[in-house]
C-alpha cells in the first residue's frame, strides 16, 4: 500500500488530449478556451482543513494505505493545500445542453483533474478535487463548494456504489475554516458557510458535453462551442474514449467510432434502468452531467423517492418537470441524440440512428430484469410487465413508500403462509402517505410549476396569436415559436389547476377512509403477486418454507432497507456543521451497508412536512 508521496501517477489523459499551452493566471476565468480539452489549474488553499469522513473502500482503489488518514497532514493533501507528488492539476473544458438549450462553454468551474493513479491490479483511476478553487471555467463563481453540498456528493457517490449502481466514487470529505457566502434558497438570505472539498474518483470524468466543444453556432441560442469547427479535438476525444471502453482493438476507424457511440448509448440505457429500479432521481440531466462510461456523475439536487410518485421533481429549479423521475429515460435518450450530433463528422447519421434505436430496447430489457429480481422472479413471463406496472400504479394511488414496500415484500410475504398477506398489507399501508402528506406534495408541485403570466393576459395573448400571429414578432422570436411557448404556458397552468383540485380533494378525505381504500388495493395486487410467484414452482408442487426463504434471501440482496433520503442527508449535514463528525461517520456506515438489517431509525419514513421535498 502507498503513502501520499508514492501514489503511482500516470496521467495519460493530459498526454493524449490537447492542453492549453498558456499557463498564466490559472485562477482567472476565461470566457473562451479554444483548441484545448484541458487547461492547467492550481488548488487554492483553505484555512485549517479537517477530515469530516473518508471512504476506505474508495481510497483502496488508489492503493492508498488507510493509515495515511491518521497523518497530521492528511487533510492538507486531501484538499489541495499540499501538492500530491505526481499530480498535475488541470480543469476540463466542455459544453452542455442545459434544460434543452445549448449553453456554450461550461467546463470545470469548481472541480479539477489531479491525475490518474495505476493500482497494483493495473486499474487506472482518475482523481478530482471538487471545491478546490477557481479555474479558467469558474465564470463569476468562486470555485468553492460548501459543507452541505459536499457532504451530499460524498455520501451519494458511495451509497450508489453500495446499491450496485454505476457511479463515480468519493474518497474523502474535507471542510475548513475558510468561509464563503451562499444564498441557498435564492431568496436573498445569504449565509456564510464553510468551504469544503471532495476527492472524487472515477475511471474517467469525460462527459457528453466534452464532445460539444467543437459545436458550431446553435440555431436556437446562437451560442457555439469554444473550439467550433475544430473536429480534431473530437477525434482525439474519441480515440481516448476507445481506450476507456476497451474498444481500441477495432482497427477500422469509422467502425471503431460507431462502436464507441453504440456502447455509450447502451451503457446509458442500462444506467437509467438502474436509477428507475432503485428510485433515484438525478435532478440535472444536462449533457454536461452525462458520463461517457455510463456512470452516475455530478450529484447536485438529487433525491430518492419516498412515496412513489413518477412525477416527482427533486430540483427546485426544474419548474417544468423536464427532469422528473418518469422523464429520466426519455431525457437520457435525448442526450444521446445530442451526442450523436456532436460526433457527426465521425459517426454517420445512418449508423448513429441505428445505435440510438438500441436505447429503448436495452432500457426495457434492463429495467424489466431489475424489477423481476426485486420481486423475486427467476423466470420471465409475459405477465410480469403488467404486474410491475400495476404495482407502481398501486404505489402511486396509495402513496406507498417505494423502498419500504419492496423491503416488506422481501421480508414478510410467504407463499407457503396464507396469513402473511394481511401482515404485508398492514406493513405497507403503515407507511402509505396520509391524505394531508399527499396534498402537500401536490401543492408543492403546483407552486413550482406556476406560470409567470397571469391567466387573463395569457388568454389574451393566445387570442391575438389566433387572430394576428404576425404581432407575436414583438416578443423577439418567430411567431410559431412564441405561440408554442404560450400554448406551453397554458398547459402548465391547466396542470397546476388540476393539481390544486386534487390537493383539495385529498385534504377533504378522512384518514380512515384512505386506509381502507389502500388496504383493498394492496390486497388485490398481492393476490395476483401470489399467483405469479406460484408460477415459479414446478407443476403441482406446493410452496414450502425453503422456497420462500431462498426467494426472500435473493430479494433482500437487491431491495435495500435504507437509501439516502434528503431528510437523512440533512441530519448528517447538521451533525457535520455542529462538528459532530462521529455522527456523520455513523450515518455513512449505515447507508453504505444498505441491504443489512438494522434497528436504527433511517428506514423509517421522513417527516410529514418533507413531502415532495426539492433541493436547490
Amino acid at each position: 500500500m502507498s503513502t501520499f508521496e508514492h501514489l503511482n501517477f500516470d496521467n495519460l489523459t493530459l498526454r493524449t488530449l490537447p492542453v492549453l499551452a498558456d499557463t498564466k493566471d490559472l485562477t482567472v476565468p476565461r470566457q473562451k478556451v479554444s483548441g484545448a480539452s484541458f487547461s492547467r489549474a492550481k488548488p487554492t488553499p483553505v484555512e485549517n482543513p479537517s477530515i469530516v469522513a473518508a471512504s476506505a473502500e474508495a481510497l483502496a482503489l488508489l492503493g492508498l494505505d488507510p493509515n495515511q488518514l491518521a497523518r497530521p497532514d492528511a487533510s492538507s493533501y486531501l484538499c489541495g493545500n499540499l501538492d500530491i507528488p505526481g499530480a498535475e492539476p488541470a480543469a476540463h473544458c466542455y459544453c452542455g445542453h442545459q434544460f434543452g438549450h445549448f449553453s456554450g462553454q461550461l467546463g470545470d468551474g469548481a472541480t479539477m483533474y489531479l491525475g490518474e493513479v495505476l493500482n497494483r491490479d493495473g486499474e487506472r483511476w482518475e482523481l478530482q478535487f471538487k471545491g478546490a478553487g477557481r479555474t479558467h471555467y469558474s465564470r463569476q463563481a468562486d470555485g468553492r463548494k460548501v459543507l452541505r453540498s459536499s457532504l451530499r456528493e460524498f455520501f451519494a457517490s458511495e451509497v450508489m456504489h453500495a446499491l450496485g449502481v454505476p457511479t463515480t466514487r468519493a474518497g474523502s470529505l474535507v471542510t475548513s475554516d475558510t468561509f464563503v457566502e451562499r444564498d441557498a434558497m435564492y431568496n436573498g438570505n445569504v449565509k456564510r458557510e464553510r468551504a469544503s472539498i471532495v476527492l472524487r474518483i472515477a475511471r474517467s470524468f469525460l462527459r457528453f458535453g466534452s464532445f460539444e466543444v467543437a459545436k458550431p453556432a446553435d440555431a436556437m441560442t446562437g451560442r457555439a462551442g469554444p473550439s467550433a469547427g475544430q473536429t480534431d479535438i473530437v477525434k482525439a476525444l474519441l480515440d481516448h474514449t476507445a481506450g476507456l471502453l476497451n474498444l481500441q482493438h477495432i482497427a477500422a476507424e469509422q467502425e471503431r467510432y460507431v462502436a464507441i457511440f453504440t456502447e455509450i448509448v447502451e451503457r446509458t440505457a442500462r444506467l437509467v434502468a438502474h436509477w428507475q429500479c432503485v428510485g433515484f432521481c438525478h435532478g440535472v440531466l444536462n449533457t454536461d452531467n452525462m458520463s461517457v462510461l455510463g456512470d452516475t456523475i455530478d450529484y447536485g439536487p438529487f433525491g430518492f423517492l419516498e412515496a412513489y410518485d413518477p412525477e416527482h421533481v427533486c430540483n427546485m429549479s426544474d419548474g417544468g418537470g423536464r427532469y422528473a423521475f418518469k422523464e429520466q429515460p426519455t431525457v437520457c435518450r435525448w442526450n444521446c441524440e445530442k451526442l450523436a450530433e456532436a460526433l457527426q463528422p465521425f459517426v454517420p447519421e445512418k449508423q448513429a440512428t441505428a445505435a440510438l434505436a438500441r436505447f429503448d430496447a436495452v432500457f426495457e430489457a434492463s429495467y424489466v430484469q431489475g424489477m423481476r429480481a426485486k420481486l423475486g422472479f427467476s423466470s420471465a413471463l409475459k405477465v410480469d410487465e403488467t404486474l410491475v406496472r400495476d404495482l407502481l400504479d398501486t404505489m402511486q394511488a396509495t402513496g406507498a413508500d417505494y423502498t419500504h414496500t419492496f423491503r416488506v415484500l422481501s421480508n414478510n410475504f410467504a407463499l407457503a403462509d396464507a396469513g402473511s398477506s394481511a401482515d404485508v398489507v398492514a406493513k405497507i399501508i403503515s407507511r402509505c402517505s396520509s391524505p394531508v402528506k399527499m396534498a402537500l406534495a401536490q401543492e408543492l408541485r403546483a407552486r413550482s410549476r406556476g406560470s409567470s403570466i397571469p391567466k387573463p393576459q395569457l388568454l389574451q395573448l393566445l387570442q391575438m396569436a389566433q387572430r394576428n400571429p404576425e404581432m407575436l414578432q414583438m416578443f423577439g422570436g418567430p411567431p410559431e415559436l412564441v405561440k408554442a411557448e404560450l400554448e406551453g404556458e397554458l398547459r402548465k397552468m391547466e396542470e397546476v389547476e388540476e393539481l390544486q383540485r386534487a390537493a383539495a380533494a385529498l385534504r377533504r378525505m378522512p384518514a380512515e377512509e384512505k386506509r381502507k381504500s389502500d388496504g383493498a388495493k394492496w390486497t388485490a395486487w398481492l393476490q395476483r403477486y401470489a399467483e405469479r410467484l406460484a408460477a415459479e414452482l414446478p407443476p403441482s408442487t406446493p410452496a414450502d418454507a425453503n422456497f420462500d426463504a431462498a426467494r426472500q434471501q435473493a430479494m433482500r440482496r437487491v431491495n435495500p432497507r435504507v437509501v439516502l433520503h434528503n431528510w437523512i442527508a440533512q441530519e448528517a449535514i447538521e451533525a457535520a456543521e455542529a462538528g459532530n463528525y462521529e455522527q456523520v461517520r455513523g450515518i455513512f456506515e449505515v447507508l453504505t451497508r444498505p441491504f443489512d438489517d438494522g434497528d436504527d431509525h433511517y428506514a423509517n419514513g421522513g417527516p410529514e412536512s418533507g413531502a415532495g421535498l426539492c433541493v436547490s
